[in-house]
Protein backbone atom coordinates (compact mmCIF):
# COMPACT_ATOMS: atom_id res chain seq x y z
CA UNK A 1 0.00 0.00 0.00
CA UNK A 2 2.85 2.69 0.83
CA UNK A 3 3.85 4.86 -2.20
CA UNK A 4 1.29 2.76 -4.55
CA UNK A 5 -1.72 5.47 -5.87
CA UNK A 6 -4.89 3.22 -6.23
CA UNK A 7 -6.91 3.30 -9.16
CA UNK A 8 -10.20 5.67 -8.07
CA UNK A 9 -12.74 3.04 -9.79
CA UNK A 10 -10.75 -0.41 -7.90
CA UNK A 11 -12.67 -1.81 -4.93
CA UNK A 12 -10.34 -0.47 -2.18
CA UNK A 13 -12.38 -1.27 0.48
CA UNK A 14 -13.82 -4.81 -0.72
CA UNK A 15 -17.13 -5.13 1.07
CA UNK A 16 -16.37 -1.44 3.40
CA UNK A 17 -20.49 -0.89 4.24
CA UNK A 18 -20.71 -3.48 7.04
CA UNK A 19 -16.92 -2.86 8.45
CA UNK A 20 -17.31 -1.29 12.33
CA UNK A 21 -16.61 1.98 13.36
CA UNK A 22 -15.49 3.23 16.74
CA UNK A 23 -17.07 6.17 17.33
CA UNK A 24 -20.88 4.96 18.43
CA UNK A 25 -19.85 1.49 19.47
CA UNK A 26 -19.16 0.62 23.55
CA UNK A 27 -16.03 -1.63 23.55
CA UNK A 28 -18.12 -4.64 24.04
CA UNK A 29 -19.55 -3.96 19.95
CA UNK A 30 -16.06 -4.06 18.74
CA UNK A 31 -14.69 -7.05 19.37
CA UNK A 32 -18.11 -9.04 19.09
CA UNK A 33 -18.84 -12.75 19.64
CA UNK A 34 -20.41 -15.25 16.65
CA UNK A 35 -19.91 -12.35 14.21
CA UNK A 36 -19.71 -13.35 10.75
CA UNK A 37 -16.73 -12.14 8.91
CA UNK A 38 -18.22 -9.41 6.62
CA UNK A 39 -15.00 -8.38 4.40
CA UNK A 40 -12.53 -10.54 2.81
CA UNK A 41 -9.81 -11.26 4.93
CA UNK A 42 -7.85 -13.83 3.56
CA UNK A 43 -4.79 -14.72 5.78
CA UNK A 44 -6.24 -13.99 9.18
CA UNK A 45 -7.30 -15.57 12.02
CA UNK A 46 -11.04 -16.89 11.94
CA UNK A 47 -11.50 -14.73 15.09
CA UNK A 48 -11.25 -11.72 12.81
CA UNK A 49 -14.54 -10.21 11.60
CA UNK A 50 -13.26 -6.84 9.79
CA UNK A 51 -10.02 -5.01 9.47
CA UNK A 52 -11.52 -2.76 12.10
CA UNK A 53 -12.24 -5.60 14.24
CA UNK A 54 -8.95 -7.11 13.53
CA UNK A 55 -7.04 -3.74 14.64
CA UNK A 56 -8.85 -3.05 17.73
CA UNK A 57 -9.29 -6.60 19.01
CA UNK A 58 -5.55 -7.64 18.86
CA UNK A 59 -4.49 -4.57 20.53
CA UNK A 60 -6.83 -5.54 23.33
CA UNK A 61 -5.84 -8.94 23.82
CA UNK A 62 -2.18 -8.03 23.65
CA UNK A 63 -2.21 -4.83 25.81
CA UNK A 64 -5.11 -5.31 28.30
CA UNK A 65 -5.38 -8.98 27.93
CA UNK A 66 -1.59 -9.23 28.28
CA UNK A 67 -1.54 -11.79 25.76
CA UNK A 68 1.95 -10.31 24.42
CA UNK A 69 2.74 -13.75 22.82
CA UNK A 70 0.40 -12.70 19.96
CA UNK A 71 2.75 -10.22 18.43
CA UNK A 72 4.81 -13.73 17.10
CA UNK A 73 1.80 -14.32 15.08
CA UNK A 74 0.46 -10.65 14.30
CA UNK A 75 3.92 -9.00 13.71
CA UNK A 76 6.77 -9.94 10.76
CA UNK A 77 9.96 -11.16 12.27
CA UNK A 78 11.46 -7.89 10.85
CA UNK A 79 8.60 -5.45 11.72
CA UNK A 80 9.82 -1.72 11.52
CA UNK A 81 8.16 0.28 13.87
CA UNK A 82 8.80 3.80 13.21
CA UNK A 83 8.06 6.54 16.03
CA UNK A 84 8.72 10.03 17.22
CA UNK A 85 11.28 8.79 19.78
CA UNK A 86 13.42 6.28 17.43
CA UNK A 87 12.99 3.35 15.43
CA UNK A 88 12.86 -0.41 15.84
CA UNK A 89 13.77 -3.33 13.61
CA UNK A 90 12.42 -6.55 14.91
CA UNK A 91 9.58 -7.90 16.51
CA UNK A 92 11.81 -9.22 19.31
CA UNK A 93 11.77 -5.53 19.90
CA UNK A 94 8.01 -4.99 20.29
CA UNK A 95 7.93 -8.12 22.42
CA UNK A 96 10.38 -6.40 24.85
CA UNK A 97 9.24 -2.74 25.01
CA UNK A 98 5.80 -4.20 25.49
CA UNK A 99 6.52 -5.87 28.39
CA UNK A 100 8.79 -2.98 30.00
CA UNK A 101 5.86 -0.70 29.76
CA UNK A 102 3.08 -3.06 30.54
CA UNK A 103 4.84 -3.40 33.83
CA UNK A 104 5.62 0.80 34.47
CA UNK A 105 2.14 1.66 33.64
CA UNK A 106 0.13 -1.56 34.92
CA UNK A 107 -3.44 0.24 34.85
CA UNK A 108 -3.12 1.82 31.52
CA UNK A 109 -5.79 1.32 29.18
CA UNK A 110 -6.27 2.39 25.73
CA UNK A 111 -9.27 3.18 24.09
CA UNK A 112 -10.14 2.81 20.67
CA UNK A 113 -11.18 6.23 19.33
CA UNK A 114 -11.43 5.71 15.89
CA UNK A 115 -10.14 3.89 13.00
CA UNK A 116 -9.72 4.73 9.78
CA UNK A 117 -8.32 2.81 6.72
CA UNK A 118 -7.67 1.55 3.53
CA UNK A 119 -6.88 -1.38 1.32
CA UNK A 120 -7.89 -5.32 0.65
CA UNK A 121 -6.64 -8.73 1.24
CA UNK A 122 -4.98 -8.70 -2.10
CA UNK A 123 -3.01 -5.66 -1.52
CA UNK A 124 -2.79 -5.45 1.75
CA UNK A 125 -4.75 -3.09 4.98
CA UNK A 126 -3.47 0.37 6.36
CA UNK A 127 -5.25 1.34 9.30
CA UNK A 128 -4.78 4.87 11.36
CA UNK A 129 -5.51 3.66 15.00
CA UNK A 130 -6.38 6.79 17.26
CA UNK A 131 -6.44 5.58 21.32
CA UNK A 132 -6.90 7.46 24.22
CA UNK A 133 -4.94 6.18 26.95
CA UNK A 134 -5.90 6.39 30.50
CA UNK A 135 -3.27 5.29 33.21
CA UNK A 136 -1.50 5.89 36.71
CA UNK A 137 2.24 6.16 37.48
CA UNK A 138 2.53 3.69 39.64
CA UNK A 139 5.74 1.16 38.82
CA UNK A 140 9.89 2.27 37.71
CA UNK A 141 10.57 2.62 34.48
CA UNK A 142 12.04 4.32 31.68
CA UNK A 143 9.71 7.46 33.41
CA UNK A 144 11.89 7.04 36.97
CA UNK A 145 10.31 6.37 40.35
CA UNK A 146 6.53 6.30 40.79
CA UNK A 147 4.86 9.14 41.19
CA UNK A 148 1.87 7.85 41.84
CA UNK A 149 -0.07 10.24 39.46
CA UNK A 150 -2.35 9.90 36.62
CA UNK A 151 -2.73 10.77 33.25
CA UNK A 152 -4.49 11.00 29.87
CA UNK A 153 -3.11 11.44 26.61
CA UNK A 154 -3.47 10.50 22.65
CA UNK A 155 -1.42 8.29 20.40
CA UNK A 156 -2.08 7.19 16.91
CA UNK A 157 -0.52 4.51 15.30
CA UNK A 158 -0.55 3.49 11.31
CA UNK A 159 -0.08 -0.07 10.33
CA UNK A 160 0.37 -2.00 7.31
CA UNK A 161 -0.82 -5.51 7.56
CA UNK A 162 -0.99 -8.28 5.29
CA UNK A 163 -2.66 -11.66 5.96
CA UNK A 164 -2.61 -10.89 9.61
CA UNK A 165 0.60 -9.63 9.85
CA UNK A 166 1.59 -6.00 10.74
CA UNK A 167 5.13 -5.45 9.05
CA UNK A 168 5.15 -1.60 9.02
CA UNK A 169 4.37 0.80 11.72
CA UNK A 170 4.12 4.64 12.27
CA UNK A 171 3.60 5.31 16.46
CA UNK A 172 3.12 9.00 17.57
CA UNK A 173 3.14 8.67 21.36
CA UNK A 174 2.35 12.29 23.05
CA UNK A 175 4.90 11.54 25.37
CA UNK A 176 5.08 14.81 26.78
CA UNK A 177 1.71 14.72 27.92
CA UNK A 178 1.87 11.63 29.66
CA UNK A 179 5.38 13.09 31.66
CA UNK A 180 3.88 16.56 32.48
CA UNK A 181 1.07 14.87 33.73
CA UNK A 182 2.68 12.51 35.90
CA UNK A 183 5.11 15.55 37.71
CA UNK A 184 8.67 14.79 35.44
CA UNK A 185 10.76 17.25 34.69
CA UNK A 186 10.56 17.96 30.59
CA UNK A 187 14.04 18.83 30.03
CA UNK A 188 15.47 16.37 32.45
CA UNK A 189 13.74 13.53 31.03
CA UNK A 190 14.80 14.61 27.17
CA UNK A 191 18.37 14.97 28.26
CA UNK A 192 17.82 11.32 29.32
CA UNK A 193 16.37 10.17 26.02
CA UNK A 194 19.10 11.99 24.24
CA UNK A 195 22.50 10.61 26.62
CA UNK A 196 20.95 7.18 25.23
CA UNK A 197 21.37 8.20 21.42
CA UNK A 198 24.65 10.32 22.19
CA UNK A 199 26.37 7.45 24.22
CA UNK A 200 25.97 5.00 20.88
CA UNK A 201 27.41 7.51 19.26
CA UNK A 202 24.31 8.53 17.17
CA UNK A 203 24.68 12.28 16.76
CA UNK A 204 22.09 14.96 15.54
CA UNK A 205 23.33 15.85 11.84
CA UNK A 206 22.32 19.72 10.69
CA UNK A 207 21.62 19.03 7.01
CA UNK A 208 20.71 22.49 5.95
CA UNK A 209 17.81 23.89 4.03
CA UNK A 210 14.66 21.64 3.93
CA UNK A 211 13.93 21.99 0.03
CA UNK A 212 10.68 23.85 0.52
CA UNK A 213 12.31 26.65 -0.82
CA UNK A 214 14.38 26.38 -3.83
CA UNK A 215 16.94 29.03 -3.91
CA UNK A 216 14.62 32.31 -4.09
CA UNK A 217 11.50 30.68 -5.45
CA UNK A 218 8.45 30.77 -3.94
CA UNK A 219 7.06 27.53 -2.29
CA UNK A 220 5.32 25.37 -4.72
CA UNK A 221 1.70 26.25 -5.09
CA UNK A 222 0.73 22.93 -6.07
CA UNK A 223 0.90 19.65 -3.60
CA UNK A 224 1.54 16.20 -4.59
CA UNK A 225 -1.03 14.46 -5.03
CA UNK A 226 -0.14 11.14 -5.99
CA UNK A 227 -0.80 9.62 -2.58
CA UNK A 228 -4.59 10.63 -2.80
CA UNK A 229 -7.20 8.16 -3.49
CA UNK A 230 -10.21 10.29 -4.38
CA UNK A 231 -11.09 13.73 -5.00
CA UNK A 232 -11.91 14.40 -1.55
CA UNK A 233 -8.11 13.02 -0.29
CA UNK A 234 -6.83 15.68 -3.28
CA UNK A 235 -8.80 18.43 -1.92
CA UNK A 236 -7.35 17.86 1.57
CA UNK A 237 -4.01 17.74 0.39
CA UNK A 238 -3.95 20.90 -1.82
CA UNK A 239 -5.38 23.15 0.83
CA UNK A 240 -2.82 21.76 4.16
CA UNK A 241 0.23 22.14 1.48
CA UNK A 242 -1.17 25.98 0.81
CA UNK A 243 -2.19 26.23 4.55
CA UNK A 244 1.19 24.74 5.61
CA UNK A 245 3.87 25.63 3.06
CA UNK A 246 2.05 28.49 1.29
CA UNK A 247 1.38 30.10 4.86
CA UNK A 248 -1.92 30.96 4.19
CA UNK A 249 -3.26 30.69 7.47
CA UNK A 250 -6.35 32.05 6.26
CA UNK A 251 -7.09 28.77 4.84
CA UNK A 252 -8.23 27.72 8.57
CA UNK A 253 -11.28 29.98 7.90
CA UNK A 254 -12.04 28.92 4.17
CA UNK A 255 -11.87 24.83 5.37
CA UNK A 256 -12.68 24.82 8.99
CA UNK A 257 -16.44 24.85 10.50
CA UNK A 258 -16.92 28.19 12.51
CA UNK A 259 -17.80 25.55 15.26
CA UNK A 260 -14.67 23.25 14.50
CA UNK A 261 -13.30 21.66 17.69
CA UNK A 262 -9.80 20.98 17.63
CA UNK A 263 -8.50 17.95 20.00
CA UNK A 264 -4.38 18.98 19.58
CA UNK A 265 -1.13 17.49 21.65
CA UNK A 266 -0.91 17.76 25.46
CA UNK A 267 -4.68 17.30 25.53
CA UNK A 268 -5.86 20.54 24.26
CA UNK A 269 -9.17 20.71 23.57
CA UNK A 270 -9.92 24.17 21.52
CA UNK A 271 -12.97 25.41 19.09
CA UNK A 272 -13.39 27.62 16.53
CA UNK A 273 -11.18 29.47 13.61
CA UNK A 274 -9.08 31.79 16.24
CA UNK A 275 -7.50 28.79 18.39
CA UNK A 276 -6.99 26.48 15.24
CA UNK A 277 -5.54 29.33 13.88
CA UNK A 278 -3.52 30.01 16.76
CA UNK A 279 -1.66 26.41 16.70
CA UNK A 280 -0.68 26.38 13.09
CA UNK A 281 0.52 29.59 13.21
CA UNK A 282 2.49 28.93 16.49
CA UNK A 283 4.26 25.46 15.34
CA UNK A 284 5.59 27.64 12.65
CA UNK A 285 6.76 30.56 15.00
CA UNK A 286 8.77 27.74 16.29
CA UNK A 287 10.02 26.24 13.59
CA UNK A 288 9.77 28.95 10.88
CA UNK A 289 11.13 27.49 7.79
CA UNK A 290 9.34 24.14 8.67
CA UNK A 291 8.26 21.92 5.49
CA UNK A 292 5.11 19.55 5.73
CA UNK A 293 5.58 16.89 3.99
CA UNK A 294 2.23 14.51 3.89
CA UNK A 295 3.11 10.42 3.72
CA UNK A 296 -0.13 8.67 3.50
CA UNK A 297 -3.45 9.33 3.24
CA UNK A 298 -6.73 7.56 3.65
CA UNK A 299 -10.77 7.73 4.47
CA UNK A 300 -13.60 5.93 5.30
CA UNK A 301 -16.90 7.36 5.08
CA UNK A 302 -18.69 8.04 8.49
CA UNK A 303 -21.57 7.59 10.73
CA UNK A 304 -22.08 10.11 11.67
CA UNK A 305 -22.18 12.17 8.50
CA UNK A 306 -19.61 12.88 5.91
CA UNK A 307 -15.91 11.97 5.90
CA UNK A 308 -13.02 11.06 7.85
CA UNK A 309 -9.62 11.05 6.32
CA UNK A 310 -6.40 10.18 8.15
CA UNK A 311 -3.51 11.85 7.20
CA UNK A 312 0.35 11.06 8.45
CA UNK A 313 3.13 13.92 8.26
CA UNK A 314 6.10 15.30 8.80
CA UNK A 315 7.78 18.44 9.05
CA UNK A 316 11.46 19.60 8.89
CA UNK A 317 13.12 22.73 9.47
CA UNK A 318 14.91 24.65 12.13
CA UNK A 319 13.83 25.43 16.03
CA UNK A 320 14.58 29.25 14.79
CA UNK A 321 11.53 31.00 17.32
CA UNK A 322 9.46 30.94 20.56
CA UNK A 323 5.72 29.78 19.30
CA UNK A 324 4.08 26.68 20.34
CA UNK A 325 6.47 24.01 21.66
CA UNK A 326 7.32 25.82 24.49
CA UNK A 327 9.32 23.36 26.19
CA UNK A 328 12.41 24.11 23.74
CA UNK A 329 12.62 27.79 25.58
CA UNK A 330 15.01 30.37 23.36
CA UNK A 331 15.58 29.43 19.84
CA UNK A 332 18.70 26.89 19.60
CA UNK A 333 18.87 26.86 15.78
CA UNK A 334 19.24 23.16 15.99
CA UNK A 335 17.23 21.17 13.01
CA UNK A 336 14.27 19.14 14.05
CA UNK A 337 11.83 16.57 12.49
CA UNK A 338 8.12 16.96 13.90
CA UNK A 339 6.48 13.05 12.94
CA UNK A 340 2.86 13.45 13.16
CA UNK A 341 -0.70 12.46 12.28
CA UNK A 342 -3.99 14.22 11.78
CA UNK A 343 -7.47 12.72 11.65
CA UNK A 344 -9.89 14.91 9.82
CA UNK A 345 -14.12 14.87 10.32
CA UNK A 346 -15.63 16.42 6.96
CA UNK A 347 -18.85 17.51 7.01
CA UNK A 348 -20.44 19.57 3.93
CA UNK A 349 -17.43 20.34 3.06
CA UNK A 350 -16.07 21.82 5.96
CA UNK A 351 -13.54 20.30 9.26
CA UNK A 352 -15.67 19.89 11.93
CA UNK A 353 -13.27 18.04 14.00
CA UNK A 354 -9.20 17.52 14.54
CA UNK A 355 -7.39 14.98 16.31
CA UNK A 356 -3.97 16.02 15.70
CA UNK A 357 -1.01 14.43 17.77
CA UNK A 358 2.45 15.16 17.69
CA UNK A 359 5.15 14.62 20.12
CA UNK A 360 6.63 17.54 21.58
CA UNK A 361 9.34 15.46 24.04
CA UNK A 362 10.59 14.42 21.09
CA UNK A 363 11.34 17.85 19.24
CA UNK A 364 13.17 18.54 22.91
CA UNK A 365 14.73 15.52 22.81
CA UNK A 366 16.50 16.29 19.43
CA UNK A 367 17.73 19.89 20.33
CA UNK A 368 19.32 18.10 23.52
CA UNK A 369 20.83 15.87 21.27
CA UNK A 370 22.05 18.52 18.46
CA UNK A 371 23.57 20.38 21.74
CA UNK A 372 25.41 17.59 23.24
CA UNK A 373 27.23 16.91 19.80
CA UNK A 374 28.45 20.71 19.73
CA UNK A 375 29.63 20.47 23.34
CA UNK A 376 31.40 16.85 23.15
CA UNK A 377 30.68 15.02 19.87
CA UNK A 378 33.26 16.48 17.41
CA UNK A 379 36.68 15.24 17.25
CA UNK A 380 39.24 18.14 17.99
CA UNK A 381 41.41 19.48 15.17
CA UNK A 382 45.03 18.34 14.65
CA UNK A 383 47.86 19.73 13.38
CA UNK A 384 47.95 17.17 10.21
CA UNK A 385 44.46 17.45 9.54
CA UNK A 386 43.30 17.52 6.00
CA UNK A 387 42.73 21.42 4.72
CA UNK A 388 38.94 21.97 3.99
Amino acid sequence: MAGKKCDDTAPRRGDSKNVLQAERRDFTALVPEGRERVQPMRGFDPIYTDIVDYIVRCTHRIWDERDVGLIYTHYTHDCTVYSALGTTYTREEVVQGTIQRMFMLPERRGMATQVIWNGNEDDGFYTSHLVTGTGRHTQPGIYGRPTGRTFVARTIADCMVHENMIYREWLVVDTMAQVLQIGLDPQAFATDLARAYFDKGLLAVDMGENRRLIGQYPPEAEADLSIAHDDTERELLQWLHEMHNGRMFGKVRAHYAPTVQYHGPLMKELYGHGAVTHQVVGLYSSIPDGFFMPQHVCSVASEEGGTKVAVRWLIEGHHLGWGVLETLGAPTGKRVQVMGMSHFHIRDGKVVDEWTVYDEMSVLMQVKLAQMADRDGLPEATDDAAPA
